[in-house]
């Protein structure tokens, strides 16, 4: 197959695999109520930790990590460059938000963002974990965590890879992540967001 019908195979691939939705499933395994129309409205781990508890929000997460470092190793094993193994995560991460399954509307993309930096590159997951450990000790707001830890991934990325051109498609997808943060930043402001307990 040529390398380029093979990328687009893999663009493909690589949106189905986002559009599972480990929230709606876990919930329907625990019967617990659906994570879009309870909590916080979001069918991600935190919202399924609301509704849920740990262990249904620990499987959430692992499932969303997952999601977002599959189609990084694939691409890894068809060695396919940096650069177009980062569109392969922007795709993913928009399959995610956007999931053909489930009428385009999915998560927030920071865990399968998450899984994807750590297979790409596990020095700047590990830098984007660390800084969000840290952030949720200080401050107790999850969403803040993830927004503080989302602005420095870029120069993570940047620092540790020394590639321009990939940087800024990670650039892109931390820009989407703000936006579909949006309801969180104007809690924010507010100071009506929640903490973490």
């Amino acid at each position: 197959m040529l390398p380029e019908l093979l990328f687009i195979v893999l663009l493909l691939l690589s949106y189905l695999i986002g559009s599972i939705s480990t929230a709606i499933i876990v919930c329907k395994m625990f019967n617990l109520p659906d994570s879009r129309t309870q909590g916080s409205n979001n069918p991600g781990a935190t919202n399924v930790l609301r509704i849920g508890g740990k262990k249904a929000a620990a499987i959430t997460l692992i499932g969303d990590g997952l999601k977002g470092a599959i189609p990084v190793l694939i691409a890894h094993y068809l060695a396919f460059n940096m650069l177009n193994v980062t569109w392969v995560i922007l795709v993913t991460f928009l399959g995610h938000v956007y999931p053909i399954f489930f009428s385009f509307k999915g998560g927030k993309g920071v865990a399968t963002f998450l899984g994807a930096l750590l297979a790409l590159s596990y020095l700047t997951g590990l830098s984007f974990i660390i800084t969000w450990v840290f952030v949720a000790k200080v401050l107790k707001i999850s969403s803040l965590s993830a927004l503080i830890s989302t602005v420095l991934t870029p120069v993570y990325f940047y620092l540790i890879t020394n590639n321009l051109a990939s940087t800024y498609v990670i650039i892109l997808i931390c820009l989407w992540i703000f936006y579909t943060h949006q309801s969180n930043i104007k809690r924010l402001l507010n100071s009506q967001e929640n903490k973490i307990n």
